[in-house]
């Protein structure tokens, strides 16, 4: 990963977590609102939800010893390791989200199950064959090397362990070529978030296939998880969050109030919530 661009992911998650803490909770990531996206449930619920949705969706029913990668302030290892009795280790780039994570599986009594570092998805510090459950939720699209990050989730896994891996994509392109028009509301989203580029989910399958991960499954579920982005938008403008974002600086007060690029990528058809899960 280029300096300039692990320098811009960490200030940026460094800077926002601690607001999106204060105003949305432990999970950092989209909530789950129904098949139809039209269930009405309380925001934390909706992303407590996508978990076990995933889980539901890959037939995850055990796991001894998980790997979270871009675990944010530990969420979704927290969650996992306490369901499953296991291990979970979360890897960020953030100093704050690990430091802040630690400290959240002191509070909840998980210190002895779960680990948080520093590392670089793309270069591991981990033996081969280390985890039989590997979880990348909505860590994929930061990566300037979606090849490398792949190859990566599935070094780390052991013989017969399980990648779920959930990414921000484009649409396919199979058939139609993304528009100049497509292209520039992409920018707009990728210059705000921190992104390099993202992908469509028909090529992540593609290069599961080329690693050799066998049983592979996909699904779209932008309609599921799209009323989301209403739900920040309205509590970005919050009393609370409003002063919560004059003192967390420049980037994420841009990134607040640029939220209806998401939105309105969604409403288009041109992002995508793309799920990808197989077996090594």
């Amino acid at each position: 990963m280029s300096a300039t661009l692990y320098q811009q992911i960490q200030e940026f998650y460094d800077a926002s977590s601690g607001l999106w803490e204060q105003i949305w909770g432990e999970h950092m990531h989209h909530g789950y609102y129904g098949a139809d996206g039209k269930a009405k449930k309380d925001r934390r619920q909706a992303q407590i939800d996508l978990i076990e949705e995933l889980l539901k969706w890959a037939g995850v029913q055990k796991a001894e010893n998980i790997l979270d990668v871009g675990c944010g302030i530990g969420g979704s290892s927290l969650h996992l390791a306490e369901k499953f009795h296991a291990k979970a280790t979360g890897i960020t780039l953030s100093p704050v989200q690990a430091a802040r994570a630690t400290q959240r599986a002191q509070e909840l009594n998980l210190v002895s199950q779960a680990h948080f570092q520093v590392a670089d998805a793309q270069a591991m510090p981990f033996d081969d064959n280390s985890f039989d459950l590997v979880w990348a939720l909505e860590s994929g699209e930061h990566m300037p090397d979606k090849t490398k990050f792949m190859q990566e989730c599935y070094r780390v896994l052991k013989p017969g362990g399980m990648l779920i891996m959930v990414t921000w994509c484009h649409r396919p392109i199979d058939n139609s070529p993304l528009t100049a028009d497509e292209e520039k509301l992409l920018a707009e989203i990728y210059r705000v978030y921190c992104l390099p580029y993202v992908i469509s989910l028909p090529e992540y399958e593609n290069i599961a296939r080329q690693l050799g991960l066998q049983n592979i499954r996909t699904a779209d579920w932008s309609k599921a998880v799209t009323p989301f982005w209403d739900v920040v938008i309205d509590s970005a403008f919050s009393p609370q969050a409003i002063w919560g974002l004059l003192l967390s600086g420049w980037t994420t007060i841009q990134a607040a109030l640029s939220l209806g690029l998401m939105r309105r990528g969604y409403e288009r058809g041109l992002v995508r919530f793309g799920l990808l899960c197989g077996t090594k």
